[in-house]
């Protein structure tokens, strides 16, 4: 592979690089939520290593990291299967038992992971995803700081206003009902696509005697 070619695939891959830190914390519990709510009543800066303990009995692919910065969720990775952010998240959402590392780290020390905007994940996923509480979801929020909210609520935004552009949706549907029809031509399914036809000579008589034999029937 070309050097070029190294370098495009790490700028697309991030990894999570950060200091070992100091062990806070080393057990097996059956909620993240102990540890996410433990993280945010300390205001914990560092992070927090999550293994499924049902990964270590199947080999399974998810062994994860999760920064905290003053007690809220920043990034989230898998070091296994090296995605980030949201992805990790998903992949780290199985049935607990989970063994849990806590670790505290200077804020300088996690500067250059916490920019690493494809790890990144909004401050209450955490708490929604990985232990199902609505409750712990809304205290992060309110302890999360105004910049990391803003920056949710323009992703928000962003999505409304493409479900609001009607012109914009219009075209894509347009041209997905364009390439539809292609792609039925090439394959000879041309008429398929014109909708119901409509029923002529004996057929009209043939579909009004259903009809009546069938008044009243939910269904054939």
């Amino acid at each position: 592979m070309s050097e070029r070619s190294d370098r495009d695939e790490a700028e697309e891959s991030p990894t999570l690089t950060i200091p070992r830190g100091t062990l806070l914390r080393s057990r097996v519990v059956s909620d993240v939520g102990t540890t996410l709510s433990r993280a945010l009543d300390r205001g914990l800066t560092g992070y927090a290593t999550l293994v499924p303990q049902e990964t270590l009995l199947l080999s399974g692919e998810a062994r994860g990291v999760l920064t905290f910065e003053d007690g809220v969720p920043v990034l989230a990775y898998n070091t296994v299967t090296d995605s980030g952010g949201p992805d990790a998240l998903a992949e780290l959402a199985v049935p607990g038992p989970y063994r849990v590392e806590l670790y505290a780290v200077d804020a300088d020390g996690l500067a250059a992971a916490h920019g690493e905007d494809a790890l990144r994940v909004a401050p209450d996923a955490a708490a929604t995803e990985l232990a199902d509480d609505a409750a712990l979801a809304d205290r992060t929020r309110e302890a999360a700081p105004a910049d990391r909210l803003r920056d949710d609520a323009d992703e928000d935004d962003a999505v409304a206003a493409f479900l609001a552009d009607d012109a914009r949706i219009d075209a894509i549907r347009e041209q997905a009902r364009a390439e539809a029809r292609d792609r039925a031509a090439e394959w000879g399914l041309d008429d398929a696509l014109d909708g119901p036809s409509k029923p002529d000579g004996d057929d009209v008589g043939a579909a009004a005697g259903e009809g009546a034999a069938s008044d009243g029937a939910v269904g054939r």
